[in-house]
């Protein structure tokens, strides 16, 4: 056998070389494409702005692979869906090319709260944003600070710098209002409940200063005015004004001692 092959002219084996050549490729080429489903392609679905849960049954259903690239939050969109998608939609790729998807969190981060006390409204409003806080309410109070920031509060409660705090939360402003020139009479507290006279002065741009409890006070809001710093009176028993944005200092108790209409011009001592 091997003889009659050799006895063959040259160009006949050269040919028969050339064949089997072409048929080893061929064979080797449709493997790899049975390998690799070389050909096999497909568009890639639109899928930002889904659930993320369908968006990824969708994906997989269709032949592709899925992966949560990165999971972030944003409070302009739906919490849970897909933000982006890579390739983008519509793309053609490859059967069980892998699709990469930015999801948007179910639960808001935690953010630092910010230092405002002290800063001027615009720019508390600024370091708001950048840490991905809200205003709440602002409350003007009379203060020599005007248009600065006196208290910052979350829930009705002063809420100190580097609490964490979730993103998004409104946060409540108590800014200064600068102090009037007019004078009003000093008001009458003895006698009040400790809420009684905390509202007057809020409601006369009068502050509350030190409040020095007389005996053992198990409730504060409705123990009573006992004494009151400056008096209504001085010992001429001509009145005394105050200034809109001064404190007053009250003493309080838990029984009233005095009656309630008192005017007494008794000069108050300190403890």
């Amino acid at each position: 056998m091997f003889k009659f092959i050799t006895n063959k002219p040259f160009w006949v084996n050269l040919l028969a070389a050339i064949i089997l050549a072409v048929l080893f490729v061929f064979l080797v080429l449709k493997t790899l494409s049975w390998i690799t489903k070389h050909g096999e392609y497909l568009k890639v679905p639109a899928i930002t702005g889904m659930k993320t849960d369908e968006a990824i049954a969708l994906l997989k259903k269709q032949g592709f692979d899925v992966y949560i690239q990165d999971s972030v939050f944003t409070d302009t969109a739906k919490r849970g869906i897909v933000l982006k998608q890579l390739p983008d939609p519509n793309a053609t790729v490859k059967i069980n090319r892998t699709v990469f998807i930015t999801v948007n969190r179910y639960t808001p981060p935690l953010v630092s709260m910010p230092k405002l006390e002290g800063q001027n409204l615009s720019f508390a409003l600024t370091m708001l944003e950048r840490n991905h806080l809200k205003l709440g309410d602002t409350i003007y109070k009379p203060d020599f600070m005007m248009g600065s920031v006196l208290e910052q509060q979350y829930n009705g409660v002063r809420i100190p710098e580097k609490t964490k705090i979730q993103w998004g939360s409104h946060i409540t402003l108590i800014i200064g209002a600068g102090l009037q020139d007019k004078q009003m009479l000093v008001p009458s507290l003895v006698g009040l409940t400790y809420t009684e006279a905390k509202a007057m002065l809020e409601s006369s741009g009068i502050g509350l200063g030190a409040v020095v409890p007389d005996g053992p006070i198990t409730d504060t809001a409705a123990a009573y005015v006992i004494q009151q710093r400056p008096d209504r009176f001085d010992e001429n028993q001509a009145p005394i004004y105050i200034q809109s944005g001064q404190l007053m200092d009250i003493w309080i108790s838990q029984v009233m001692k005095v009656a309630k209409d008192s005017t007494s011009t008794k000069k108050n001592e300190l403890p």
